[in-house]
């Protein structure tokens, strides 16, 4: 036994286990480091959610108040809410979460991806290829990128190449063990990411549908061989039946839980969540965005993104595009690998041109006249991850083809006393040339995402250590009603009752605080834009909600008149309408105060009081927010305005409310919370229920 396992671990294959180590390592540390609060891509928030679910045995989040806590990408039907993507990359990552920790799983994707290709590398050219191949995937800035973060290109690139080595090798050794194998893997890529899958398979399914043609195996009922081996074409209908059949399972995998979470089989839950998102020309549109998605528009933006992809995502950008060229042509000799090799090689051809059906590489570009738009700029062209492993591996034999060539060509030239030691210095300087473009050509992705990182640190450092324990936290709603976007960090626990537990601001906050009537009650507030990647840092806070209840409620508010004011202007506003108030602009401090009581709400002060033919009382619903804005003009065209937002229940006598959300808005599209950017500034508000 100790001889057997000797004999298989020669050096390539100990070297290629270091290196998995190794890719293991980079993307624990591009996790945690580069990473620590997930990328600037939210989609990561939903795996990491979906990969929650499963660990809790659940497929769906039954939240205890409607809208407040539905999360990023999660489809709702009736009081239950389910992801738009498949099962299987969150699957993975729970795996990593039940061994220790969910960045466990990127970085045993990133081991078996390196392993994989390494493999593939071997079986289709020598050991030599194989490792180095499997270096220049660890090299390459998209891999680096994309080892950490909680997406599913890598995990489904894993899959396809488990699916590619069993398939050659069931080839080469006539298995049936390997060709089963296939069938099994390819249906759990299926059902990753079909299209992904389909695109990557296609060569290999075309191969065994000619070879099974070329031998008459359609014949095989009877038993007769076809060449001068003496194969039963009945062996081989077998290998295609096992891949087929296990292939086939899996897509009914994919269709089965179609029909359980969206209730048809053949609509995925993408379809479900945006019925025009996907593959195919025409209207596209998800979310309100919506484009015209033309041939021509999908053959501009594909050009442009396999032009960055080769350019700036491949290991060494335009050298180790150039060495996978070389590659891809000398594999096209007269050799008995050329049908294998072109299998690979034909992923240059499927992946691109299936990706023109998407329209996701159009959004991925952000602007198309700007190279530093949108994630591509961050993350890299992620649709065709798929490609990183023929580049290696094409890379891999033209760089050792290029090596050879050149210590021939010094040989053949210098004396053989110095043709040794001068082809290998020239073999160390184009190496060293070579690791440096590589090392550069990686390390500026990465240098801008950590930037980003910067900023995100910034923004979560009021909840950076998780929250109060048993705490509810409002969070804003900056790019609409949705948990975790773009606070993806912070996610609520399956049963929604972990240590803290985040609602969306300004969504039934009563109904939320009701449900949780023995927790501490607290928003989130930040001043500035959330843009992670435009060098500018947002300052945030956390700041405490009380909860008030009575027969009366007073909401007692001062905001600061500067001297020379012009006039000053209240508009105060329920679902029932608006009331308009003028006030005397004496300088010093304007006190205004709002009384909710007998269904109604009025406002009153030192020198408020209604305007002409006004109304001052409002009617407020059984559930309403009153909205209190104090304008205070300095000067033409000049002023500022105070805000005030107060959640309201009425239920038979009783009133409750939370302590309103205070804003101060320099200009109508721009306002500050109150609690950062410089405090107050004069400006308190303070709830009561009317009692002394």
């Amino acid at each position: 036994m100790r001889r057997g396992w000797s004999s298989r671990l020669d050096a390539p294959r100990t070297a290629t286990l270091a290196l998995c180590a190794l890719a293991g390592a980079v993307a624990l540390a591009v996790a945690t480091l580069v990473f620590p609060y997930r990328s600037i891509n939210h989609d990561e928030a939903v795996y990491l959610q979906q990969a929650a679910l499963l660990l809790d045995g659940r497929l769906f989040l039954r939240p205890p108040v409607e809208d407040a806590f539905r999360p990023w990408f999660f489809v709702g039907e009736g009081d239950r809410l389910y992801p738009k993507y498949a099962p299987i990359p969150a699957a993975v990552f729970a795996l990593g979460r039940l061994a220790g920790g969910y960045p466990l799983a990127l970085a045993a994707v990133a081991a078996t991806t390196v392993g994989l290709t390494a493999a593939l590398g071997r079986e289709l050219f020598d050991a030599r290829v194989g490792l180095l191949a499997g270096v220049m995937l660890v090299a390459s800035p998209l891999f680096l990128v994309q080892s950490g973060v909680f997406l599913p290109y890598a995990t489904t690139t894993a899959l396809n190449l488990g699916f590619a080595l069993a398939y050659l090798r069931a080839e080469r050794r006539g298995s049936l063990a390997a060709a089963a194998a296939a069938g099994a893997v390819v249906g759990l890529a299926f059902f990753a990411r079909p299209y992904t899958a389909l695109l990557f398979a296609l060569p290999f399914v075309a191969h065994a549908c000619w070879t099974l043609g070329r031998s008459g195996a359609h014949r095989a009922v009877l038993p007769r061989t076809d060449d001068a081996s003496g194969t039963p074409d009945r062996a081989l209908v077998v290998r295609r039946l096992a891949t087929a059949g296990l292939g086939t399972a899996g897509v009914a995998t994919a269709l089965g839980y179609n029909l359980l979470v969206t209730g048809d089989p053949l609509v995925f839950p993408y379809q479900a969540f945006a019925p025009r998102d996907g593959v195919g020309f025409g209207a596209r549109e998800i979310l309100g965005h919506q484009v015209e998605y033309t041939v021509r528009l999908a053959l501009r933006s594909n050009v442009l993104v396999l032009r960055r992809l080769f350019a700036d995502w491949v290991v060494a950008g335009p050298v180790g595009t150039a060495l996978a060229v070389v590659g891809v042509a000398a594999s096209a000799r007269r050799t008995r690998e050329r049908p294998r090799r072109a299998l690979l090689a034909a992923l240059f051809l499927t992946v691109p041109l299936g990706n023109v059906a998407f329209w996701g590489n159009f959004n991925l570009l952000g602007s198309l006249a700007s190279p530093t738009d949108g994630l591509i700029h961050y993350l890299g062209p992620y649709y065709h991850y798929d490609l990183l492993v023929p580049v290696a591996v094409f890379g891999a034999n033209g760089a050792l083809l290029v090596g050879g060539r050149v210590r021939h060509a010094v040989g053949s030239r210098a004396p053989p006393a110095h043709a040794r030691r001068v082809a290998l210095a020239a073999l160390v300087v184009s190496a060293t040339a070579f690791g440096a473009v590589a090392a550069t050509t990686a390390a500026e992705p990465l240098a801008r995402n950590d930037r980003a990182s910067d900023e995100l640190a910034a923004a979560y450092a009021p909840v950076a250590d998780g929250g109060s324990d048993d705490a509810v936290v409002f969070l804003p709603t900056p790019y609409g009603p949705w948990l975790n976007h773009p606070f993806q960090a912070l996610r609520n626990d399956p049963g929604f009752d972990g240590p803290t537990v985040y609602a969306l601001g300004g969504t039934n906050e009563l109904a939320v605080a009701e449900a949780y009537p023995s927790r501490s009650l607290f928003r989130y507030v930040y001043a500035g834009t959330w843009a992670p990647t435009d060098d500018s840092t947002v300052e945030a806070a956390v700041v405490p909600v009380d909860r008030v209840a009575g027969e009366r409620l007073e909401l007692d508010a001062t905001v600061p008149v500067p001297s020379g004011a012009r006039d000053v202007t209240l508009r105060v506003a329920t679902d029932g309408g608006a009331a308009y108030y003028v006030a005397s602009p004496e300088a010093g401090a304007l006190p205004v105060t709002l009384v909710v009581d007998d269904g109604a709400v009025r406002a009153s002060g030192a020198g408020v009081s209604p305007v002409a033919n006004g109304t001052d009382r409002l009617t407020v619903g059984g559930r309403d927010e009153v909205t209190v804005e104090i304008h205070v003009t300095t000067g033409a065209s000049a002023g500022v305005t105070y805000r005030l937002a107060l959640p309201v229940e009425r239920e038979g006598g009783t009133l409750r409310a939370l302590s309103p959300t205070r804003e101060r808005c320099a200009v109508p599209t721009r306002c500050v919370p109150v609690g950062v950017g410089g405090g107050a500034g004069g400006f308190e508000a303070t709830l009561s229920n009317g009692t002394a």
